[in-house]
Formats: structure tokens, C-alpha cells, sequence
């Protein structure tokens, strides 16, 4: 079972930015989709966005450009760029593989990370 590890969480104002990373154990090679999510208290997760062994993106409807999802295979890191925060976005961002499925169906994850606390606050 492979390890996801997130960093780059932390508080910040609206309209900041924040970086997330995520460290896989293995290669990302090994998976169809890589993908983002991110859970507020007493709330369902959300997809955030994920992409898939050909680099297709894509993204939830609350992103409307201000997320960006990357990744580099050599590194074996899955990343998420936060642009244009607002206090709504506050959340338990995780990243989460799936083995198999290139179109990057949420049932499809089945190892994810801990997760990364983001808080965004006057």
C-alpha cells in the first residue's frame, strides 16, 4: 500500500496562497489517477481536483481557476497550487491514488494520505 504524505498547509488571509504537496512512497507511474480532495468538519468530501497518467485535469466546480493540480513523476509528488483563498476553501486537504481508472472516478481512490490542515482567515 503506498504512503501519501501532504505538507504546505497552514493559516492564511483571503486572497492568499498556499502550495500543497503530497510525497508518494512509490511511483506515480504505478497509478491511472492522482487526485486532491479536501473535507471540512461536519461536511462530505470534496474533489478537488485530480489528473490522470496522460495529464488530463480536471477540476470541481468550486475551483473556477484559482487551484491548480501538477505533478512530478521524478520526484514522486503529487501538487496542488491554492491561488485567490477565501474563508469557504478552509479544509483538511488530502491527496488520494487510484490503481486503476483513467477516468478518475472518486470511487476509484482507494489509498489516501493524512491530509493537510488549510485555514483561511482574517
Amino acid at each position: 500500500q503506498v504512503q501519501l504524505v501532504e505538507s504546505g498547509g497552514g493559516t492564511v488571509q483571503p486572497g492568499g496562497s498556499l502550495r500543497l504537496a503530497c510525497a508518494a512512497s512509490e511511483s506515480l507511474g504505478n497509478y491511472d489517477c492522482m487526485g486532491w480532495f479536501r473535507q471540512a468538519p461536519g461536511q462530505e468530501p470534496d474533489l478537488v481536483a485530480t489528473i490522470n497518467r496522460a495529464n488530463r485535469v480536471t477540476n470541481g466546480a468550486f475551483v473556477k481557476g484559482r487551484f491548480t493540480i501538477s505533478k512530478d513523476n521524478a520526484k514522486n509528488t503529487l501538487y496542488l497550487q491554492l491561488n485567490n483563498l477565501k474563508p469557504e476553501d478552509t479544509a483538511l486537504y488530502y491527496c488520494a491514488a487510484a490503481r486503476l481508472g483513467l477516468s478518475c472516478q472518486p470511487s476509484s481512490f482507494r489509498d489516501r494520505g493524512l491530509g493537510t490542515q488549510v485555514t483561511v482567515s482574517s
